[in-house]
């Protein structure tokens, strides 16, 4: 069964990936980024390959979601999955996800004005035009990586960052949905992983046993610093390449450190705050 790992982008997704890759898929709890590969991202085009369909047609795509999530089902094991995506029902007969296919669902959230700062970095756009994609835009289109070996994905469907949030929480029943604050995951990575664990365990209805010393070494080698290390050596596979100096943009740039109070122009924290208030105070934010 499917475990969703589900964000809007830039809110702290590619670390709980990290944390969970370098638990489960490592002998030793030590974290290197060829590790975050075992975790699949949906939609991605690759996954649709095998079926006869148009790949190239968007609608073809969408029809074929639960065909393709069946078909990770096959296996006897829980199936890590991340998307960017919200809840959406196309046509109101082709959803995103079902619960035949889903264990549950761990959503990271992010302050909506840090999420402006981060993501301008990451794809070389304004803060003002980020915020208005948040606001206004449903979806991103086409393969936001640079590197095609880390997999085309068409397009997603993110809604806005106040949809992506709302339609997640659906999930919330029985268990089955666990809502992660990227602060408190950065702040206090042991509560808050071991929060993760326990959550996860109790879903594949196994004894919660954590193996001390994978935990430890996750969360020394999932440190923003240490991360940002390993992509100043290697290079990270989900940066952007930059258009003017067709050099890769460093994905990990300011992480903790991103303090919208210090980068945003008030106009555009103004804009946020209005549009999300909700949310924002749901969440604590305001």
């Amino acid at each position: 069964m499917i475990l969703w790992i589900a964000s809007y982008p830039k809110s702290g997704n590619t670390l709980l990936r990290s944390m969970l890759s370098a638990y489960f898929f490592s002998t030793d709890g030590i974290y290197n980024f060829d590790l975050i590969k075992n975790i699949k991202q949906f939609p991605n085009i690759t996954l649709f390959e095998n079926l006869d369909i148009d790949i190239k047609n968007e609608e073809e795509i969408i029809k074929n979601y639960i065909k393709v999530q069946e078909n990770f089902n096959k296996k006897n094991s829980i199936q890590f999955c991340k998307t960017h995506s919200c809840l959406f029902n196309y046509e109101d007969k082709y959803p995103f996800t079902n619960l035949e296919n889903s264990l549950g669902a761990i959503y990271v959230v992010r302050d909506p004005r840090n999420i402006v700062t981060s993501y301008a970095n990451f794809s070389q756009k304004s803060p003002e035009n980020v915020a208005d994609m948040m606001i206004e835009k449903s979806y991103i289109s086409g393969n936001l990586y640079a590197d095609k070996s880390s997999g085309d994905r068409t397009t997603v469907h993110t809604g806005t960052w106040a949809s992506n949030f709302q339609t997640w929480k659906s999930f919330n029943y029985e268990n089955k949905y666990l809502l992660i604050k990227y602060e408190d995951l950065t702040n206090n990575p042991e509560l808050v992983f071991n929060k993760i664990l326990a959550f996860i365990y109790n879903l594949n209805k196994t004894k919660f046993d954590i193996d001390k010393k994978k935990f430890d070494n996750v969360i020394k080698t999932t440190s923003f610093r240490s991360m940002q290390s390993l992509e100043n050596e290697y290079g990270f596979i989900e940066s952007k390449i930059n258009p003017e100096t067709n050099k890769k943009t460093r994905f990990f740039n300011l992480g903790p450190e991103n303090n919208w109070k210090n980068l945003l122009e008030p106009k555009i924290v103004k804009k946020i705050e209005i549009a999300f208030k909700k949310e924002m105070v749901e969440l604590g934010y305001l």
